[in-house]
């Protein structure tokens, strides 16, 4: 008779080890190692007669068009691809009170009104889930609350309800009683989505899974809990601030460059349909270091703030401070300042921010942190009126972006008279708007063109 044992798995990475390890050989992290019990399998030989699924050729399999339902909220819905296909699963993850659950419960109450909704809390009682429901002005009888964690009372649930969407709230509360080890561990989170996923493409209801995330922002777990959904949804933003981003880092059905953004007030989250105009509604006009960009995100146009201080350092190695954008790039950025343009921060502190809470990966901002940082060391003021876009490379050139029509066009309509962008896109773009462009291809000639003349060092090139 086989006897019961217990192996270690890395709960980061699932390295399965026969003894305790300090640190993981696979992922090199530290104390992630977590005892589970492994009980005997049955040993019975697999029938032959069993039937099984005849393979298909792709010329006979009948493409069927899903039509995706609409949550009521059109930022959802753009990130999602255009609304919930059935028999999807998505998984959305967040910091603690960033308002994942506000979302979903706001996305449950309006397809309560096509159907009914299944809400499973394993973290929340039916009295909290209600105190947050008559906030957000939630009154309708197909939104169901249960308060469950074991895995298979929580599909016979969805079979006794039949509902036409279901919210698991969170992942990491729910267990498969024929596992030993506890909730949260790689095993139970892998059983359960395994079997939330089975329910989802054998019924077509579609599920919206909640994920913890880590201290290092990303979704507590195996990472193969990312692999077996459709959609892995990011709820980003400070719980200090009022707004929040909704971005998608795969979604089978639709692009992972969309972005929705959302403002969160006491009535729960309301959509910001013109986030270039509310993110510049507090920039200040005059004042060096403050410079506008346009990146795009997915199909629109964003207008942001770059901002810079330069300030004289009193530490032996001058500091690097960085939010919003890319802390390598910004580096590389200082450099060609340096190198290129002739500037200097062997003793000066760089901070270097966009404001509104927005994180901008897209190179196009190289030109406006350059600008940036160069307006504050020299205290020269940027045009108020103007826009700066390009992407920057490691000889000083600037490059060209992709779209610039569109950022071009949605500057012009918020009111700016003037866009400095690479000469290079400049060719390629025939404009008949008000706004003038002026092309720059060196990010000596970008700076100038922005902040004006100003002499540069002969060690410059």
């Amino acid at each position: 008779m086989a006897k019961i044992h217990s192996k270690y798995v890395c709960q980061q990475c699932g390295y399965v080890s026969p003894k305790w390890l300090g640190r993981c050989p696979d992922c090199d992290q530290w104390n992630t190692f977590s005892e589970e019990i492994v009980r005997p399998s049955s040993t019975a030989k697999r029938d032959v007669g069993v039937p099984f699924n005849a393979p298909q050729a792709l010329s006979q399999v009948v493409s069927s068009d899903h039509r995706r339902t609409g949550t009521g909220i059109s930022e959802f819905d753009r990130v999602l691809g255009g609304g919930i296909v059935p028999g999807s699963v998505v998984l959305i993850g967040g910091d603690p009170g960033i308002g994942k659950s506000t979302l979903l419960t706001q996305v449950s109450s309006n397809l309560s009104r096509k159907g009914t909704v299944l809400y499973v809390s394993g973290e929340e009682s039916p009295e909290q889930i209600k105190l947050r429901a008559d906030r957000l002005g939630v009154a309708t009888d197909d939104f169901y609350i249960v308060p469950e964690t074991e895995i298979g009372q929580v599909e016979a649930c969805i079979s006794s309800v039949k509902p036409g969407m279901v919210v698991i709230d969170s992942i990491q509360t729910m267990y498969d009683p024929s596992l030993e080890s506890a909730p949260a561990t790689v095993s139970q989170v892998r059983s359960c989505c395994s079997v939330l996923t089975r329910i989802a493409k054998t019924t077509g209801i579609p599920i919206f899974i909640v994920g913890h995330v880590t201290k290092e922002g990303a979704i507590a777990g195996p990472r193969v809990l990312e692999h077996m959904v459709d959609t892995v949804l990011y709820f980003e933003g400070d719980r200090h601030q009022i707004y929040r981003i909704l971005r998608a880092v795969k979604n089978r059905f639709g692009s992972t460059d969309e972005l929705g953004i959302f403002e969160m007030r006491e009535e729960g989250l309301t959509e910001v349909s013109n986030p270039s105009e509310i993110l510049l509604s507090e920039r200040s006009m005059h004042g060096p270091g403050s410079v506008v960009a346009a990146s795009m995100e997915g199909s629109r146009p964003l207008l942001v703030e770059v901002q810079a201080l330069v300030a004289t350092s009193y530490f032996a190695a001058p500091r690097r401070m960085v939010t919003g954008v890319d802390f390598n790039r910004t580096m590389l950025i200082l450099a060609v300042l340096e190198k290129r343009v002739g500037l200097s921060f062997a003793n000066q502190d760089v901070f270097v921010n966009v404001a509104g809470g927005v994180k901008i990966m897209e190179p196009a901002l190289d030109l406006a942190i350059a600008v940036a940082v160069a307006s504050n060391l020299k205290e020269l003021e940027v045009d108020p009126r103007a826009i700066v876009i390009g992407e920057v490379g490691l000889a000083g050139e600037v490059r060209g972006i992709s779209q610039m029509d569109k950022r071009v066009n949605e500057a012009e309509r918020l009111g700016f008279e003037r866009a400095i962008v690479p000469a290079h896109s400049l060719k390629k773009t025939a404009r008949n708007g008000k706004i003038k462009l002026a092309g720059v291809d060196s990010v000596y000639k970008g700076v100038e063109a922005a902040i004006g003349e100003f002499r540069r060092p002969r060690s410059g090139k």
